[in-house]
């Protein structure tokens, strides 16, 4: 039998050999919802959010119409100092297209790229084409400049190291999903032309890039199996590994915090119906629901922005009746409840 001294050095060397893991559980945070608020609802429809901080301002970036799909959708484009009062900076339209989903990212140059996409109704049935716009200062906006194929969608981009890059998928009979990349936004080139990734109806993304490279893409995916899917890849970006999730999303959008993990917003589609934030384990292959935004109906399409140490979360959702454009502040407090 172990005497007294020789149990606590044995207690000692255990504590000394457990993984850094086990460590990190300590000082590991939940989000808290500090606050939300309607910043705009002028639009009979008003929905599929993206936000951004640049030059010290605000925009958050949504289509416009008078329901969910209308052949009189426009990009609204709102700019705020703190983001407590917003105004409109600028209204992008179209005279024969639907204007759909904007995204809005930061050129390495240091401007602003909005991306959306047109759909045009024709006899053959409803044609889309994505489209990009720069600006220099959230108001003035380039005319429209077509990028990727005709009915592929590219639905996000992502910059990293100087290059934007981003899947595409097929509006029309094909339903594939293809990925890009471009030095400029102006100009795609496709570097895969049919992504190797389980299902019928691969469709909207979100990617992340770590520091060493390595690219992560969450999924949605509407064909059988329904499912949420992770992607993984290398450079130069033309294999990817996908790992099903086991949960059905929509509208994904995922950051990496300050601690390294990565939080995705995304709609899930179990009773109720909701936007909700997501711990995404990148290892694992697994998406934990952490935080339901005041949300329902229609709803989903967040963009997102760390800053002043919060999270910062556009979206947007009917739960309030009508369906408005919203800004959620989320703080991640101790789970062991040393707050600050």
């Amino acid at each position: 039998m172990l005497n007294y001294k020789m149990k606590n050095l044995v207690w000692i060397v255990t504590l000394l050999s457990l993984p850094a893991v086990v460590h990190a559980d300590n000082t590991a945070s939940k989000p808290v919802l500090v606050s939300h608020q309607c910043i705009w609802n002028e639009a009979p429809h008003n929905a599929f959010t993206d936000l951004v901080r640049f030059d010290d301002r605000w925009y958050c970036v949504f289509r416009e119409g008078s329901k969910h799909v209308s052949k009189d959708g426009a990009l609204r484009v709102l700019t705020s100092t703190h983001g407590d009062r917003w105004s409109s900076a600028a209204l992008i339209t179209s005279k024969d297209s639907d204007l759909r989903d904007a995204k809005i990212t930061v050129t390495p140059e240091g401007r602003l790229m909005l991306l959306g996409a047109e759909a045009i109704d024709s006899p053959a049935g409803r044609q889309h084409q994505s489209l990009v716009w720069f600006s220099e200062n959230g108001t003035d906006w380039s005319d429209k400049r077509k990028v990727g194929d005709v009915d592929n969608w590219l639905w996000r981009t992502t910059w990293h190291r100087n290059k934007v890059y981003g899947f595409g998928y097929d509006t029309g009979k094909g339903r594939g999903l293809k990925f890009y990349g471009s030095a400029d936004g102006k100009s795609f080139e496709r570097l895969i032309a049919k992504v190797n990734v389980e299902g019928t109806y691969p469709n909207e993304t979100s990617m992340a890039f770590l520091d060493d490279d390595t690219a992560y893409c969450l999924l949605r995916q509407d064909g059988e199996p329904k499912q949420g899917y992770l992607g993984k890849s290398r450079p130069p970006y033309k294999q990817w590994h996908w790992t099903k999730l086991n949960i059905r999303i929509g509208g994904p959008d995922m950051i990496q915090l300050p601690d390294d993990r990565i939080m995705a917003a995304v709609r899930l589609y179990d009773k109720p119906v909701r936007t909700s934030l997501c711990w995404l384990d990148l290892e694992q292959g697994t998406l934990t629901e952490a935080l339901k935004l005041p949300s329902g109906g229609d709803t989903s399409y967040a963009g997102m922005v760390w800053h002043d140490d919060m999270l910062w979360v556009s979206y947007y959702s009917s739960h309030e009746g009508k369906t408005s454009i919203y800004l959620a502040k989320v703080r991640f407090d101790s789970d062991h409840g040393d707050k600050k």
